[in-house]
């Protein structure tokens, strides 16, 4: 069998360490002893771009943040169905993550990031929230593991009352929160409501239609 090698690492803000591993044409994103993402594990994130860009069909130029670059799947998913007119702005708090993905994994992005429609913003996406005011028709998080923050206990400011409050002032009328998590979270979903969100709870698979662990995504809308 051919054996991991380790390709890179990163250190995320508050320590925490993010490794790159590769065997043969796979790639593996690690902290610690957790595997984070796989290259040949992205349905539930392709669902999570999808699923949103539905939502929003019909919308002239519509605006899309996905917080957390990973390894592209939502953002070349929803490439492929978002219309000629559309921004999408991505952000990713690690630079070595962007570096990856035009790096040694250029062939995963398939050049997703040179789209006219991409601006990679290598920041935080609570900051970008924060700081926008009815900019965006979706905003779509793959960030950490969910609503329990793994990699970065900050990102749990992103789940809690006051970043649902912001993530929802930063929408359009209509627009959609979209949120990946590797498993379900009962008080999530009254967090997201009690914000004044109209709640979708959407199973997916890690493998897609070949199956893999099953993981939650949130379409709450405004």
């Amino acid at each position: 069998m051919i054996p991991w090698i380790e390709v890179d690492a990163a250190t995320v803000p508050g320590g925490a360490r993010l490794r790159l591993m590769r065997r043969g044409d796979e790639f593996s994103i690690r902290l610690g002893g957790n595997e984070l993402m796989n290259s040949r594990a992205g349905g539930s994130e392709e669902v999570l771009a999808t699923a949103t860009c539905e939502r929003i069909a019909g919308r002239r130029a519509p605006a899309l943040l996905i917080g957390g670059l990973g390894m592209g799947f939502t953002l070349r998913a929803a490439l492929t169905v978002l219309p000629a007119d559309a921004r999408v702005t991505v952000a990713e708090l690690v630079p070595e993550v962007v570096a990856w993905a035009r790096g040694p994994m250029a062939a995963v992005f398939a050049g997703s990031l040179d789209d006219p429609r991409v601006t990679v913003a290598e920041a935080d996406v609570g900051g970008l929230i924060r700081e926008a005011s009815g900019a965006f028709d979706a905003i779509l998080l793959d960030v950490d593991n969910g609503p329990d923050g793994l990699s970065r206990p900050g990102n749990d400011r992103l789940y809690d009352a006051g970043g649902l409050g912001s993530a929802r002032a930063s929408l359009r009328p209509g627009g959609v929160l979209a949120v990946w998590s590797a498993g379900p979270d009962a008080a999530f979903t009254r967090r997201l409501k009690q914000a004044g969100f109209t709640v979708e709870e959407v199973r997916a698979r890690a493998l897609g239609k070949r199956g893999g662990a099953r993981h939650v995504i949130w379409l709450a809308r405004k």
